[in-house]
């Protein structure tokens, strides 16, 4: 077996250390396998512990290996879908409780940083989302009104706000979520690993999941390593790095990569003019960019990413062509780190929850926005395990449904991509 490393970046370079884990040494029965050391699985082990259950995590490489040691940090309360949008997709009482749910999901994510007193350079200065164009103006600022409609702590800025918060004067106007924020994420990641184990939970790296099998009533969990885990309960969240554990499962979503740029720290005058107050931002863009500094004051930028893994600068081209349009002024900061990870994205663009038999609970898609939801997201599961009460839930389980001709999926996203590059030139 391939031991899954991580991979070097910005966030490996400079987290805090990760907790002390090994694979998993014999056979052991638990109340719940949890399958997936990322936000979503550390999440879910966490608030199980907090509750009595016993707990075993079964991580294939390292904590964090994933999205959730490479993502952007930006920590972002919502899903795809606007309040609106939710209400007419899910009815007017069912759509505004899902608006309310995924709303809090930001809050969520300083809660068990503040609960377990994580070390992870966390922001709460909010989060900007600035309109790349007049036509884009619109929306953006509806954006806002709805949210605000439901109570959010937000605000619409003109033109003159976002260039004064941004630094830039290349954007049009927009809002500011003051829910918002940012964490070195895998260093949050580190931390949520060393609450969990705090909790009680046990926590097994280099164990990867190979089978699953149904036994008098209780799943066991076969491990590539020759132990196996016997539980009650199991709760898969491997999102974009799902593989062939369950059938038909990996072709419910597209794994689509994010690749980041970060600079060297900014200095005088730059530093004291771009994102000004810890503010971070993702744009109006079809294919969106999304920006920050780090706590060095590097300037971080990403976007979406070939479906290849990255083999060199070269594929980061366009991520640095990025900076330059948005940031002039950055256009001859040298680069000092390139690094790409996963993006799990559904065919609704909605997180999917799946029990395809009792006890068995597949969790997958997060559409980039995965710090806050699926921190979030660990707790609702958590809470469903527990009382078996699908209101726990902030959406209805599903039925495991492949999106039809997955194979030619890559395919048919990469032309989309093209078009909607074309589409975000002239809008």
């Amino acid at each position: 077996m391939t031991e899954l490393r991580l991979p070097p970046s910005l966030w490996a370079a400079t987290a805090t250390a990760a907790p002390p884990t090994a694979p998993l040494q014999a056979d052991i029965s638990v109340d719940v396998c949890v399958i997936g050391g990322g936000y979503a699985g550390l999440s879910t082990a966490i608030h199980l512990a907090k509750s009595g259950r016993s707990v075993q995590l079964l991580e294939a490489g390292d904590i964090g290996f994933g999205a959730s040691g490479r993502s952007g940090g930006q920590v972002i309360p919502g899903i795809k879908y606007d309040p609106d949008q939710l209400e007419t997709m899910f009815g007017p009482q069912a759509g505004r409780s899902a608006a309310l749910a995924f709303g809090s999901t930001a809050a969520k994510v300083f809660e068990l940083i503040d609960e377990f007193g994580i070390d992870c350079d966390d922001t709460r200065a909010g989060w900007v989302q600035p309109a790349h164009s007049k036509a884009a103006e619109a929306g953006a600022l509806d954006r806002c009104r709805q949210w605000r409609a439901l109570g959010a702590d937000v605000a619409a800025l003109s033109r003159e706000e976002v260039a004064a918060l941004l630094g830039t004067t290349r954007y049009h106007a927009g809002w500011i979520d003051r829910r918002g924020g940012s964490v070195q994420p895998l260093s949050y990641t580190r931390g949520l690993a060393r609450a969990a184990l705090g909790l009680g939970a046990a926590i097994a790296t280099h164990t990867k999941a190979s089978a699953l099998e149904s036994r008098s009533g209780r799943w066991v969990v076969a491990t590539e390593a020759g132990p196996s885990v016997t539980a009650e309960r199991v709760v898969v969240c491997t999102n974009a790095y799902t593989d062939g554990l369950w059938p038909r499962l990996s072709r419910t979503v597209i794994a689509a990569n994010s690749f980041q740029v970060a600079t060297a720290p900014l200095s005088g005058n730059l530093d004291k003019a771009v994102l000004k107050g810890g503010v971070v931002a993702s744009d109006t863009r079809k294919l969106l960019s999304y920006f920050r500094r780090d706590r060095e004051g590097r300037f971080i930028m990403g976007g979406r990413g070939t479906f290849a893994e990255p083999s060199g600068p070269d594929d980061f081209a366009h991520v640095e062509r990025m900076i330059r349009i948005a940031y002039p002024i950055l256009a001859d900061q040298p680069i000092q780190y390139r690094w790409g990870g996963r993006v799990a994205i559904t065919q609704d663009f909605l997180p999917h929850l799946h029990e395809p038999e009792k006890g068995l609970l597949f969790q997958l898609g997060c559409q980039g926005r995965g710090v806050g939801l699926q921190s979030k997201m660990g707790e609702w599961i958590a809470d469903y395990v527990r009382t078996g009460d699908p209101a726990a839930l902030p959406l209805p389980v599903t039925a495991i449904a492949p999106i039809p001709l997955h194979g030619l999926r890559r395919l048919y996203v990469s032309a989309t991509l093209a078009y909607y590059k074309a589409v975000d030139l002239v809008h």
